[in-house]
């Protein structure tokens, strides 16, 4: 068997130039979509690590089908441990994040790895979902279509801006640089938050660089939930980047907390407000419409996007959903400005060492390769 798989197409045996990290916990139908897609790209030039994070179900059989070399969490340590034990065991300089319900389009992984071969300096790159989910319902649109938008908008020059955080959705980086950084930091990120936007903050910290190329897309598979989303927003995202920003010193400006999403939930927060205390003072109820015209207003382009891709019907329907989403994001202000100020804290917290780390806990057993897992050539298309 050969060291190093050689990618699906690829005619020889050769050490590949890149590695796609893939963490997974029971991935089902959609990791199976995912990886027929990674499979069709135009680049094909790369090693497939797949890191079985505890799962229960046939997902460590169905990446060996398609060429990877599958390492094994007895238990599940969550993604950023398992991302990092993948990144340990790629061999290519260049590792590409991928989440198991994400589809890469056919020239995504060759349009990111052009940005890099082009630009010597540059340490990171993410890309976006695409404007075309496939899971129905109006919460899974809604959700991924603001995914699309948000990350799509902006001052672009030839396709990429500069970015502060990092994504692991569909991320490139240098593997040099993610080692010397330490990796994601699995003790404070045990379960899935945002040890990807954490870690950009260090990379870009330390003087690298990282581009958002909005012409690197991926379709997301994930089917969402009302409850979910909520959750999600508020205890996966929302407090533990507040948290971050508060402990980083970092006034984040951009993506999700761009200026005018920081007046959008202040506007929601002031109509609800007037809600609650209108029946003291019912004059108060005069700031529920101001509220709503100024959220409005603010994401005009973002309903008139919503209007063209699933219609005016569907951008109506979008806008409670909004409105729940900057509930969400004042409620893990709220949160964590609460936990900030109650908990107990150093005054400055040590960051991450300069070492990757396998495991949240020293004691923790690490990932292991899969019993009948070797590395080996992809298969052919």
């Amino acid at each position: 068997m050969d060291e190093y798989p050689a990618g699906p197409a690829s005619p020889k045996p050769r050490r590949p130039t890149l590695s796609v990290v893939i963490p997974v916990n029971n991935g089902g139908r959609d990791f199976g979509r995912c990886l027929r897609r990674l499979r069709d790209s135009t680049r094909a030039d790369y090693e497939l690590v797949v890191v079985d994070d505890g799962s229960t179900d046939g997902t460590a059989e169905l990446a060996e089908s398609h060429g990877a070399l599958v390492l094994r969490n007895p238990s599940r340590l969550g993604p950023a441990a398992a991302r990092n034990a993948g990144a340990l065991a790629a061999s290519a300089p260049m590792v590409f994040f991928l989440d198991a319900d994400v589809a890469v389009h056919p020239d995504a992984i060759a349009r990111a790895m052009a940005r890099f071969e082009a630009d010597p300096g540059l340490a990171g790159l993410f890309g976006s979902y695409d404007d075309a989910p496939v899971a129905p319902g109006l919460v899974s649109q809604f959700r991924n279509l603001l995914h699309h938008y948000v990350h799509q908008s902006g001052e672009f020059d030839g396709d990429a801006r500069p970015a502060r955080t990092f994504w692991t959705g569909c991320g490139l980086i240098r593997r040099e640089v993610f080692v010397a950084l330490g990796g994601f930091d699995p003790r404070r990120y045990r379960r899935p938050a945002i040890e990807d936007i954490e870690l950009g903050y260090r990379i870009t910290a330390a003087g690298h660089r990282i581009v958002l190329a909005r012409d690197v897309l991926a379709t997301h598979l994930k089917r969402w939930t009302l409850p979910e989303m909520i959750r999600t927003d508020v205890f996966r995202r929302g407090v533990p980047w507040m948290l971050l920003m508060k402990r980083s010193r970092i006034v984040e400006t951009d993506l999700n907390v761009s200026r005018a999403q920081r007046a959008c939930v202040a506007a929601t927060g002031l109509g609800l407000l007037g809600m609650l205390g209108a029946a003291r003072h019912p004059w108060l109820l005069a700031s529920l419409p101001a509220s709503l015209a100024a959220i409005v207003a603010l994401n005009l382009d973002f309903y008139r996007f919503l209007a063209r891709r699933r219609g005016r019907i569907f951008a109506v329907a979008s806008a409670p959903l909004h409105l729940v989403y900057y509930c969400c994001c004042g409620a893990s202000v709220a949160i964590a400005l609460a936990i900030w100020h109650l908990a107990t804290r150093t005054a400055d917290e040590p960051a991450p060492a300069p070492n990757l780390r396998l495991d949240p806990a020293e004691a923790d057993a690490p990932a292991t390769p899969h019993p009948t897992t070797r590395r080996r050539r992809s298969p052919t298309r």
